[in-house]
């Protein structure tokens, strides 16, 4: 399931899609979701965390993305991840926030498997580019393998795009990300270089 939002930095007022409504228990438009309502959801190991997500996103005009966990209604558990985008002003400067939650605890819709039905050939072929992209969103997002799929899934089925072509163009965009840190390069470095050391005899 997934839901979309947004959120605006001047007035910290939040817009919620009739799906993030459900996905947290609610019937839509029943309240006006607020940043006390949404941090009062969270579980309390991811709240802390959550809590500075949203206060960078004030304060320096940040996306709010986020991957933490939420408590419905009912009481039960989602991991969500959070993916936004900055809402930019006349001037250019940043405004808002606007995205989707996706929820990577749910099992893939009936929907979602059907499309990967009709596009498994395309999958079979593609395989190797799919899983390339499949590996950034593993390590960009600290997720696994099933869930990387599912954003995938979810961003081909969003934007009506077969699979293998968004998984290329994803590839090729990631050109356009910052280096990594050279400390991040010297840590990789140490790692690639002993992991033989570390490998079960």
């Amino acid at each position: 399931m997934t839901g979309s939002f947004r959120f605006w930095f001047a007035t910290q007022r939040w817009e919620w899609s009739p799906e993030l409504y459900r996905m947290h228990g609610y019937t839509p438009g029943e309240l006006e979701p607020t940043t006390d309502l949404l941090l009062a959801h969270k579980h309390p190991d991811d709240r802390e965390h959550v809590a500075a997500t949203i206060a960078r996103s004030i304060n320096e005009g940040e996306p709010f993305s986020s991957r933490h966990r939420f408590v419905d209604t009912t009481g039960a558990e989602h991991t969500v991840m959070v993916v936004a985008d900055r809402i930019l002003g006349d001037d250019g400067e940043p405004v808002g926030t606007a995205g989707f939650y996706v929820d990577l605890s749910s099992t893939l819709a009936e929907a979602e498997q059907d499309l990967v039905t009709q596009r498994l050939p395309e999958m079979v072929e593609a395989r190797a580019v799919i899983e390339q992209a499949k590996g950034v969103l593993m390590r960009m997002y600290r997720i696994n393998a099933e869930q990387a799929f599912k954003v995938l899934i979810w961003r081909s089925q969003e934007t009506n795009t077969k699979l293998r072509a968004l998984a290329t163009q994803l590839l090729v965009d990631l050109m356009e990300v910052p280096p990594p840190l050279p400390a991040t390069v010297a840590a990789f470095d140490h790692i690639l270089l002993t992991a033989h050391e570390r490998i079960p005899r």
